[in-house]
């Protein structure tokens, strides 16, 4: 099993936490397919090709290909662009669940697809913020969650790392450089134990799915940090796309938002198998109507409602 780590050499917050891993010890060079270039560190390949991060589709399947060794998981290194400009560093899942089939996924992905998400994301949530603090960033950047969003398509659990949110930071080497200590400490490439490993943590496990909210899903993260909770997908108010009834009954409300629900529910039950998977609302974000058909679909499909102190 191997972790792929995946860059472009046309963004620099990408290229940047990228050269700054590979600056550090134990790295090999590996084989290069398609143009793409790997380097070799244990069970860690970090690969860096020349197009769109989110257009790569299935680079796991092209890499066992090459190569022989089965992908384990995916993390992508990326540039976050807001509209208010302020320095971040964001991990989120990825997927686009919410479009329909004939839909152009404005940033990859496939209508109604969701990967499976990194089971390392809440852990390295809190890593991250221990590695920006103690490297001066905070409190100029946010450490942050976002919400699932964007492609490449793969079926490998995945998370994007990213910087934010302007040019001026996505080549910021001191970023770059608390992005690579967390790739460094987080997959145990100094000779530490992972962080973040399911497998490894059995006996721990409740998984928050979180549903509504804004791009930053506050309400979530409140949760997630307190809490010694795995993080499934995180779906914002966007990604529920939901037609308001013409009458009080919510039974058939229109929209894609079930579909985006058990894709996203789905998706976090393969990368946590046997876990306590909770769906947790952020009940301010919905109006009536909206909460009680969402409620009523998580109780036909069988999925947990959590309150936030059933994840404690």
């Amino acid at each position: 099993m191997v972790v792929l780590v995946v860059s472009t050499t046309i963004d620099p917050a990408s290229t940047g936490p990228a050269s700054a891993l590979l600056a550090m010890s134990g790295w090999q060079p590996g084989i290069t397919f398609e143009g793409i270039k790997s380097f070799s560190n244990g069970d860690v390949r970090l690969l860096q090709h020349e197009n769109s991060i989110i257009k790569e589709d299935h680079l796991e399947n092209r890499w066992e290909n090459i190569s022989g060794e089965t992908v384990d998981e995916l993390i992508f290194l990326s540039r976050h662009t807001a509209v208010s400009n302020r320095p971040a560093l964001t991990l989120h899942p990825i997927g686009v669940p919410h479009l329909k089939d004939g839909d152009k996924p404005p940033q990859g992905g496939r209508p109604g697809w969701a990967a499976p998400p990194n089971p390392r994301i809440a852990s390295w949530l809190k890593l991250l913020k221990k590695i920006s603090d103690s490297h001066g960033l905070i409190p100029e950047f946010e450490i942050t969650l976002e919400a699932t969003h964007h492609g490449p398509e793969t079926n490998k659990p995945a998370m994007f790392v990213e910087i934010g949110s302007t040019e001026e930071h996505w080549g910021r080497e001191d970023a770059a450089r608390v992005i690579a200590q967390l790739l460094w400490e987080g997959l145990g490439l100094g000779g530490g134990t992972p962080i973040g490993n399911w497998s490894r943590n059995t006996d721990k496990n409740k998984v928050l799915l979180g549903i509504g909210g804004g791009h930053y899903v506050p309400r979530h993260m409140d949760i997630i940090l307190k809490d010694d909770v795995w993080v499934g997908h995180l779906l914002s108010g966007y990604s529920l796309p939901m037609e308001d009834p013409t009458g009080k009954d919510t039974k058939d409300v229109g929209g894609t938002w079930k579909q985006a629900i058990k894709a996203s529910y789905d998706a976090t039950r393969t990368a946590f198998p046997g876990g306590n998977i909770m769906a947790h609302l952020d009940h301010k974000s919905f109006k009536g109507w909206q909460k009680n058909a969402i409620t009523s679909y998580l109780s036909e499909e069988k999925i947990m409602i959590g309150k936030p102190n059933d994840f404690s």
